[in-house]
């Protein structure tokens, strides 16, 4: 009975090692999606997706939450904080500062973006991730070449 008890043990021993190489393999191991080469689902005007957003935030969050889209707009400034490179395209003024659509770029696109003078006509790519009220968020953007 102990042998049997001894054999069982150690077949779900080795099956619980089994899982957890093919969890570490296949899941915490998983490589990143690169967005910079990621072809944009829709391409839109920076003022339609605002107003899209702004009108009906329901609506556009099933269109375009988390999905790479490309945004023409002008380029009214880029914020640095720590790490991180925001490029930012004003479409309003509201109560509580500027409003408008947010892009986070990619550590690899900060010196592309930096370089751009505001009030340029530019396209930036990146996943978006919603609407806060006051702005449209994109994260892991790159410019549109």
């Amino acid at each position: 009975m102990k042998r049997k008890l001894f054999i069982a043990a150690g077949a779900l021993a080795l099956v619980g090692i089994i899982a957890g190489i093919l969890v570490y393999f296949f899941v915490y191991n998983k490589p990143h999606k690169d967005y910079s080469k990621a072809e944009p689902e829709f391409t839109v005007d920076a003022l339609a997706l605002f107003e899209e957003f702004r009108t009906d935030q329901a609506a556009a969050s099933g269109i375009y939450n988390g999905k790479v889209i490309a945004v023409t707009g002008t380029l009214t400034s880029v914020e640095q904080n720590d790490s991180l490179t925001v490029a930012v395209f004003e479409i309003d003024e509201g109560m509580f500062g500027s409003e408008g659509i947010r892009f986070t770029m990619l550590p690899a696109s900060k010196d592309e973006i930096i370089s751009q003078a505001p009030g340029t006509t530019i396209t930036i790519k990146g996943f978006c991730t919603g609407y806060n009220e006051t702005d449209v968020i994109l994260e892991h953007c790159s410019l549109v070449e």
